[in-house]
């Protein structure tokens, strides 16, 4: 298969699907099973649209190990490469991994399992982005944190004491990449899934009944 971005890398950060530890804000909802099976079927169907997009190489990056039974199932499914997660928070993790995948490819692409709105065409923009040769491109999350960041260089600047989860992640980006004096280039606003309002959007909906069918265990 002749991929458009051989040498480039998706990175699709995910945590295996626990109860009780994925998804905290809609147990009150859907339950700690149900807000975990929620959680592995987000995560399901971003590997899809990372790996159907035939773009680039593909890698799942694990939480908080590789050794959960979900992601040896999803490197079978979808043929992805298995690495894990390595730092103390969120920010030290996708450092680690711009920085490991940085040394063979000549940019990268972070995404997570939170914005099934995400669709292939901002992957594939996100890649064109970096390949006409802007610093970075980033994916808004609209309660203002991100759900994609691409980069050309590692800087662990971009990922130090920062709240992550906290509204003020895109902002301090932002700010960050300009005092880098980095060029980069924003997608469009997306929409990801936290919190109990979040699952009333139709195509939250619909995973919420893909996941009911596949897991029997709520809705």
């Amino acid at each position: 298969m002749n991929l458009p971005f051989p040498d480039a890398r998706i990175v699709v950060f995910a945590k295996a699907p626990v109860a009780g530890a994925v998804k905290t804000r809609l147990i009150p909802v859907l339950g700690a099973q149900g807000a975990a099976a929620l959680h592995a079927t987000l995560a399901r169907h971003c590997i899809a649209t990372a790996v159907e997009a035939q773009l680039c190489p593909v890698e799942l990056w694990c939480s908080p190990d590789m050794n959960h039974p979900f992601f040896a199932q999803c490197s079978k499914d979808y043929g992805v490469t298995l690495r894990e997660q390595q730092g103390n928070d969120l920010g030290a993790r996708m450092a680690h991994a711009f920085d490991t995948v940085l040394q063979q490819s000549p940019y990268a692409v972070i995404i997570g399992t939170d914005c099934p709105a995400l669709t292939a065409q901002d992957v594939r923009t996100a890649l064109d982005t970096l390949g006409d040769g802007f610093d970075a491109v980033i994916g808004p999350a609209e309660d203002g944190g991100y759900v994609l960041l691409g980069l050309r260089k590692a800087a662990p600047f971009l990922f130090e004491d920062i709240t992550w989860g906290s509204c003020e992640v895109l902002a301090l980006t932002r700010e960050r990449l300009k005092r880098l004096q980095w060029r980069w280039h924003e997608l469009a606003p997306r929409r990801d899934v936290d919190r109990p309002e979040d699952l009333e959007e139709p195509q939250i909906r619909r995973l919420l009944l893909e996941t009911a069918a596949m897991h029997d265990t709520f809705l």
